[in-house]
């Protein structure tokens, strides 16, 4: 079997690295499978892309399709005429893709027009708001999709409701927090630490990436500026994505306790957040991972696609309006945050008695 192995944006890069781990012990045990990895060359910033290759031993990418930049319309259909491209020369048997960025569905449309069958890792996780692009890359990906891998039960119910039969869904664990898990013991301490003299549980860690945070000016400024009253006196690690650094530049947002950095690495990105009091984010990934490490979590967002962050994690969605920032920062000053239980969220194989069994 020949496998195209999908590496798109940046947060799932570290999702086919365990995928990949797997198909290369499968081989080496005698099984018919090889893979091609392909990567879209969405983020080309060394820290949003080529660092967590090195950092995380995902191997070179066969090709790079070089399609970053422009629209979400302009990077789906480059994606779609190089990748068609891609196929044709080098056929597969599957083609494998993970998470819900518009590559997703951008190389599921391919395969599917040329026949060839598509698997996909993280289906079935749904905000139910049709405003979010993600959403929309989801639900055109499942309803196309060969096999699915899900990540949580609530995806797996989602799957079912569609009346996909059990054959077809697999119940695998989240591969995201696999290499969480894996490479935790080697997470790296970055300079800022000392150059800032940062402490443990003394800081706060924040990411700001969707649309509806950052794209009109005066809400992001309003924003920022009701997080850095909120949060003293703690200093405010903010890595920040190229879009967002974008707008950033625009407005007049410089206070001494907000640290405005580059992006970092997997390895030291994840060293702050383990260390850090909380997490301000938009994330949807980041959620999971500060669940995973019992770090209490706060997203600027009015749904969330991972609701057992909340339920059984340490996250809690604030919405988009400033005025939810003091109280939950005052509630975590206060240390009447919620723990969360043990987050079995990884361990990369089908769970006894799931779907699919």
């Amino acid at each position: 079997m020949q496998i195209s192995v999908i590496a798109g944006a940046r947060p799932n890069f570290m999702k086919i690295e365990p995928i990949i781990e797997a198909i290369k012990k499968a081989a080496q045990k005698g099984k018919n499978i090889q893979y091609r990895l392909v990567h879209t060359g969405q983020h080309y910033d060394k820290n949003m892309s080529a660092s967590f290759f090195e950092e995380l031993d995902i191997p070179a990418p066969d090709v790079n399709l070089a399609c970053g930049g422009g629209s979400q319309a302009e990077q789906a259909a480059n994606i779609m005429v190089h990748f068609e491209k891609e196929l044709l020369q080098n056929p597969a048997d599957l083609v494998l893709v993970v998470g819900d960025v518009s590559a997703t569905m951008a190389y599921s449309i391919v395969a599917k027009k040329l026949c060839t069958k598509v698997a996909h890792v993280e289906p079935g996780i749904r905000s139910g708001d049709l405003n979010m692009p993600e959403e929309i890359n989801r639900m055109v990906t499942d309803s196309i999709t060969d096999y699915f891998f899900t990540t949580s039960d609530t995806a797996t119910i989602h799957l079912k409701k569609t009346g996909l039969s059990d054959d077809r869904i697999f119940f695998v664990g989240n591969t995201m927090i696999d290499i969480l898990l894996k490479h935790r013991p080697r997470f790296k301490k970055p300079p800022l630490w000392d150059t800032l003299n940062l402490k443990e549980k003394e800081y706060l860690v924040m990411t700001l990436h969707r649309p509806a945070n950052i794209d009109e000016e005066s809400k992001l400024k309003a924003l920022m500026d009701e997080i850095v009253s909120a949060s003293d006196p703690l200093p405010l690690i903010f890595p920040v994505h190229p879009r967002t650094a974008k707008i950033l530049s625009h407005l007049e947002i410089d206070y001494p306790r907000l640290h405005k950095i580059e992006p970092l690495g997997y390895l030291e990105f994840n060293y702050l957040v383990e260390r850090a009091k909380a997490v301000i984010t938009d994330s949807g990934g980041i959620t999971e991972e500060t669940t995973a490490m019992g770090v209490p979590c706060m997203t600027l967002r009015d749904n969330t696609e991972r609701p057992e962050t909340m339920t059984i994690g340490t996250n809690e969605l604030l919405g988009t309006d400033p005025k939810a920032i003091q109280p939950a920062i005052k509630k975590l000053f206060a240390g009447n945050w919620k723990k969360g239980r043990k987050f079995l969220y990884g361990m990369g194989k089908r769970r006894k008695g799931s779907w699919g069994n």
